[in-house]
């Protein structure tokens, strides 16, 4: 893990939004790390594609969650992810 993360910032999920605020993420070398902490059953969109939603957290604080849409390939190979993965 610490090769992996070598150079990198680690940004938690609760505090994405307060640092795309304050800082300039799209210059940074950043990770976030997110728990599937409730998933909506697929659905189709007007074009008629499935796609997923995914409630994240970083179980640091639990009212701070940010939903993840998943369409096309990443959908086809990530549906199935269990809840509670990470």
């Amino acid at each position: 893990m610490d090769r992996k993360m070598a150079n990198r910032k680690l940004i938690r999920l609760s505090q994405i939004k307060s640092k795309i605020a304050t800082e300039n993420l799209e210059e940074t070398d950043w990770v976030t790390f997110g728990v599937i902490v409730r998933k909506v059953t697929p659905q189709s969109s007007n074009n008629g594609r499935t796609f997923s939603i995914w409630r994240l957290n970083d179980l640091r604080d639990l009212n701070q969650c940010v939903s993840l849409f998943l369409f096309g390939d990443v959908h086809k190979e990530h549906w199935k992810t269990d809840q509670g993965t990470v």
